[in-house]
């Protein structure tokens, strides 16, 4: 696919806003390694080889790693790449904004990722008036905060956090929850299942639950968030989890990461994190039907 100069423009713009205010909250653009030695181990996301390594499908472990050499906030806008992945919503390679804050809880970080792309709308709207309304979304409503418990019993008729099931969970998203959201605001689903937030933090209740939200735009999943876990022990009993499952499953086991684990060991301060699929949300901003009319170009 060419790519469409004037949306390159308005991606440009976006890009640029965002930067801006990640500046204005004292955050630090990185960069870091796109070839790394061990991807985060998650069940359903592939790696690509690279040589004797692997492209990033994300660089969360290592700008956790930052955070844990003392740097408080940490952003980074750059190329990922996932296995198989391609779609109306997914490219092998796709660019990601991903933030970390020490001292931020989960629902800190929500309110945050809020007036981010509030402020983002408006700095658009001051180079382009209009520009945002052709995706129907009323940029300045307040989002809807839903957990994932409610909206399972209302649409799908079960709780997830008391009874887990992972293929009927992942099959209900797509089928019962995501088409029953609204698209003219942002959707908030918060309070995952345990089961279902390899690094995140869990919170006890009845049932505990993730200290994970993701963010819905249009109807599209825009960002995932965690209150990170910072337990080491914990972390490597999900990662080995992950391993067996995924070995089982017939997917490629990656190494464990131990640097990050070692940094964990040596002690993280309580932060949060997230990562937003700047292609998405570009896509959504500018009213267009893909990921690919937002990229310059998709092999």
């Amino acid at each position: 696919m060419l790519p469409n100069p004037d949306i390159l423009v308005f991606r440009a713009r976006v890009v640029a806003a965002m930067r801006s205010f990640f500046d204005s909250r004292g955050y630090v653009e990185v960069e870091t390694p796109v070839r790394i030695p061990a991807p985060a181990l998650e069940l359903h996301i592939d790696a690509e080889t690279s040589g004797e390594r692997y492209l990033r499908t994300s660089p969360e472990l290592d700008m956790k790693c930052l955070l844990g050499q003392g740097m408080p906030r940490v952003y980074q806008v750059g190329p990922c790449f996932r296995h198989g992945e391609r779609g109306r919503l997914h490219q092998p390679e796709f660019t990601m904004a991903e933030w970390y804050a020490l001292g931020l809880d989960y629902r800190g970080l929500l309110a945050e990722t809020r007036d981010l792309v509030v402020s983002i709308v408006v700095r658009l709207e001051s180079w382009c008036p209009g520009c945002t309304a052709v995706s129907g979304i009323d940029w300045h409503k307040p989002w809807d905060l839903l957990t994932v418990a409610e909206v399972y019993r209302r649409h799908a008729g079960w709780d997830p956090c008391c009874r887990y099931d992972a293929d009927r969970f992942d099959l209900d998203m797509v089928s019962r929850i995501e088409p029953a959201l609204p698209r003219d605001r942002g959707v908030v689903l918060m309070d995952y299942p345990v089961e279902a937030a390899a690094l995140a933090r869990c919170r006890a209740g009845d049932p505990p639950v993730a200290e994970r939200w993701e963010l819905y735009l249009g109807g599209i999943e825009i960002a995932n968030a965690y209150g990170e876990l910072t337990d080491a022990v914990e972390q490597r009993r999900r990662f080995a989890e992950t391993a067996e499952a995924r070995r089982a499953a017939g997917r490629p086991v990656y190494p464990t990461d131990e640097r990050f684990l070692a940094m964990l060991d040596a002690g993280l301060p309580a932060c949060s994190g997230i990562a937003l699929g700047l292609d998405r949300l570009v896509m959504v901003l500018a009213g267009t039907d893909s990921v690919q009319s937002v990229r310059a170009f998709c092999p």
